[in-house]
């Protein structure tokens, strides 16, 4: 079971959803090497990428040799858009998703995100801009409306299909719900039936068992996991392993998992530098220690420690603590 997006396989049909200040490169590079269909970027604000403010392009940076990866652009004029589209396909980028979903305050108020279900006209201006503007799939991810009163996903996608969109996921949830309740799976199988391009269903998907409900309940193609991947890279290749009828990998343990963290600890620190990667790792260490029940004090040492040498000698006894909560 594959997703096919024009000429490119997404196998397994499990992707890593866009979540701001935690899938940039070392993390989604990381996920990769486990297995997972797609990896895809930060959201990246396409004017902003254009005109190169500090730190936009660090979140579209690719990588070289870096396969399965997308770029997400948001924005809410059609040129900067097709701009942006351009200059992330000429860094390599093999797919480009326009995010109609954000529901953050900030970005809806900027008449982006999730604010453009409110105007399909000009979320269909967008849409053909960047389509236009590059030879890479384009694909959306959206939600399934504004509110309840508005739910117009389902019209939205038609007419991205037909404006050359060649994947679309819906989050199961309106804006107005932000990531309040539970995703409501079965509503986006009326987004499945209006379209013939792939629908992935996304949201409130943190294990084998949840991907596999949305997948009944939605019609979908495939999934995309979010929050259900901070401190687990590996899930999405569970997640495959299981719609694939395979035995699912090893999960890392001791000795393993230290090695691991080590490695995108170190990562990151090569990514941002020393002084900002120790910040940016935190929250990561965080997750990593949640899920190995790491004691409270030991804890608290690794995430106050000096950037560097003294973070990696800790890890070892920090993820190999008794009682590690299961995977």
């Amino acid at each position: 079971m594959a997703i096919r997006v024009a000429g490119i396989s997404l196998d397994p049909p499990v992707l890593l959803a866009p979540m701001a200040g935690i899938t940039d490169l070392p993390f989604r590079r990381l996920v990769a090497s486990f297995g997972a269909g797609l990896v895809v970027s930060e959201m990246v604000a396409s004017q902003e990428m254009v005109q190169a403010k500090p730190g936009i392009r660090e979140r579209a940076a690719l990588g070289l040799g870096e396969a399965a990866t997308a770029v997400q652009l948001a924005g809410r004029d059609p040129d900067w858009m097709a701009r942006a589209a351009r200059m992330v396909e000429e860094q390599g980028a093999r797919i480009i998703d326009i995010n109609m979903g954000c529901p953050a305050r900030k970005v809806v108020g900027g008449l982006s995100g999730s604010a453009l279900m409110r105007d399909l006209d000009r979320a269909l201006r967008l849409i053909e801009a960047v389509v236009k503007a590059v030879s890479v799939p384009v694909t959306l991810k959206t939600r399934l409306g504004w509110d309840d009163d508005l739910r117009n996903a389902p019209e939205l996608a038609r007419r991205a299909e037909a404006a050359g969109v060649r994947m679309i996921t819906i989050h199961g949830r309106t804006r107005c719900q932000f990531y309040k309740g539970r995703a409501d799976w079965r509503a986006i199988r009326e987004v499945r039936e209006a379209v013939s391009v792939p629908v992935v269903a996304n949201g409130d998907i943190v294990c084998s068992e949840t991907a596999s409900s949305a997948l009944a309940q939605s019609g979908a193609d495939g999934v995309m996991v979010g929050r259900g991947a901070q401190g687990r890279p590996w899930l999405l290749a569970e997640i495959g392993a299981r719609i694939a009828g395979r035995p699912a990998p090893a999960v890392p343990e001791g000795a393993a998992l230290a090695d691991m963290v080590a490695r995108h600890y170190e990562d990151m620190l090569g990514f941002y530098g020393t002084g900002l990667g120790g910040r940016v790792a935190r929250k990561h260490l965080g997750w990593y220690m949640d899920r190995a029940g790491t004691p409270g004090a030991l804890r608290r040492r690794v995430l106050t420690a000096p950037a560097g040498a003294a973070v990696l000698a800790l890890l070892p006894e920090a993820l190999a603590a008794e009682g590690r909560a299961a995977a």
